[in-house]
């Protein structure tokens, strides 16, 4: 029997790398993985993808689907697969008893708590081989590999703003800046987060709700956070406190927080007003939240950009002008153009009327020791 084909391998993580990408939103504090198994005649016989936190892995799913077609056959993943028992058994080992013959995958596992299938795989005969489609499929499971390797959330910061960059006009109306089918793409990002944080200013001018709302398809309820230093801006009766989504509204140690449901006290910021953001980050890891959506006003968003702990920046722009309001971001900690945060731009949309322009900071995000 003829040996698959390169391109044949690759046209399958190609597949899924797809599949994985449907579990965005539904998995954490676990990655999003695709898998495809293909016979020993090198044809489809099984696919599928973890859905969710606790649930069978996609190895597991693309296994049940194969049958008994998997025997000899090869096992195309995004991830290493898992090699140890948490609340299911090791990926590596279900290869094994279902006879796969070889195994291909995409991305090392860095999480020395799962990593080393490759090894068990290897040991058992099983033929493996890695980094296929590597920079796509990290590219899918951005949010979580930043999250094992910094031990804190991956945050993507969102704004909307007009071409000479204004959130509100001077009288600080701003629905809408943007078009409807930005606002849909929005609620896309929203659906994909473990988590959306906006802050008092936001939630004081416009009571938004921060649930997802209109995309197709499960839906995963992003844990709402509002950070409200001084417990004065979110109000009894607030849209952000329905049954929609759960929701933490993060205060100061010394808040008067009584009339709030669902408090987490943290430390104030060592400089300037605000809570120490990286506490937040923090808290929100051990929650198992591995991605943030930043839906915070200028103030917010410069107060994270100026900790460092933005990873992604997504901008909606619409062809308008306003000529005065606020900016889109203040008190980043720029003083001069040398302390520009510089950006690599990596995507760039047209939404109806607007541009979705997307970028990374170009100093990379610091590692932080390995969990246990």
């Amino acid at each position: 029997m003829a040996p698959i084909s390169e391109s044949a391998i690759r046209q399958a993580m190609a597949r899924a790398i797809s599949l994985a990408a449907e579990g965005l939103g539904h998995t954490s504090p676990n990655p999003v993985v695709g898998c495809v198994v293909l016979d020993a005649a090198g044809q489809v016989a099984g696919e599928g993808h973890h859905r969710r936190a606790g649930g069978p892995h996609a190895e597991i799913h693309a296994l049940g689907a194969a049958g008994a077609r998997a025997r000899g056959g090869t096992a195309i993943v995004t991830l290493e697969p898992c090699n140890h028992t948490g609340r299911t058994g090791p990926c590596a080992r279900a290869l094994i008893d279902a006879g796969i013959a070889r195994v291909v995958y995409a991305v090392a596992d860095p999480n020395p708590v799962a990593g080393g299938g490759a090894h068990t795989l290897a040991a058992a005969g099983v033929a493996v081989e890695g980094g296929v489609l590597a920079e796509e499929a990290a590219a899918g499971n951005r949010a979580w590999l930043t999250a094992v390797a910094a031990h804190r959330p991956y945050v993507r910061w969102k704004y909307a703003a007009t071409l000479d960059g204004r959130s509100a006009a001077a009288d600080g109306t701003s629905r809408w800046i943007t078009s409807a089918e930005s606002r849909a793409d929005v609620h896309r990002l929203r659906a994909e987060a473990d988590a959306v944080v906006a802050g008092a200013g936001t939630a004081r001018a416009d009571d938004p709700q921060l649930a997802v709302r209109g995309v197709d398809g499960p839906v995963t309820q992003p844990l709402r956070v509002v950070v409200d230093t001084n417990a004065t801006a979110v109000k009894p009766g607030a849209r952000v406190l329905d049954d929609t989504a759960p929701t933490l509204i993060a205060v100061a140690p010394d808040a008067d927080a009584g009339h709030l449901p669902a408090v987490l006290r943290l430390p104030r910021a060592a400089h300037g007003p605000g809570l120490d953001l990286t506490a937040l980050l923090a808290e929100l890891y051990e929650r198992g939240v591995r991605s943030v959506l930043l839906e915070g006003g200028p103030t917010l968003a410069g107060a994270f950009l100026a900790a460092g702990l933005v990873d992604e920046v997504v901008g909606y722009l619409a062809p308008a002008l306003l000529g005065a309001g606020p900016a889109a971001l203040a008190g980043a900690g720029v003083a001069t153009i040398g302390d520009a945060v510089r950006l690599d731009l990596t995507d760039v949309t047209r939404l109806g009327p607007d541009l979705r322009i997307t970028a990374v900071p170009l100093t990379p995000v610091t590692t932080a020791p390995e969990e246990n």
